[in-house]
């Protein structure tokens, strides 16, 4: 799993998402309008693509893209 291929699925996933906006280093919450909707967008999104599940104190523990990507990548089986 590499770290480019998880933010070119984001920015497929978020049709706010521009693609080549989210780098690794980005904070996620910045870059578009972050809500529930689109956090049980990435929880469903990880799960399908990743078969890995993160809940809501991942994803408030993450500022990054990166430490989402961390997160998700020790959790692959």
């Amino acid at each position: 799993m590499k770290i480019e291929d998880f933010i070119a699925r984001l920015e497929e996933e978020y049709e706010d998402l521009i693609p080549g906006t989210l780098k690794p280093g980005s904070v996620f919450r910045e870059v578009f309008e972050w809500n529930s909707i689109n956090a049980l967008i990435l929880i469903a999104m990880v799960k399908t693509e990743y078969d890995v599940t993160i809940n809501a104190e991942d994803i408030a523990t993450s500022k990054t893209v990166e430490d989402l990507f961390r997160i998700i990548s020790a959790r692959v089986q």
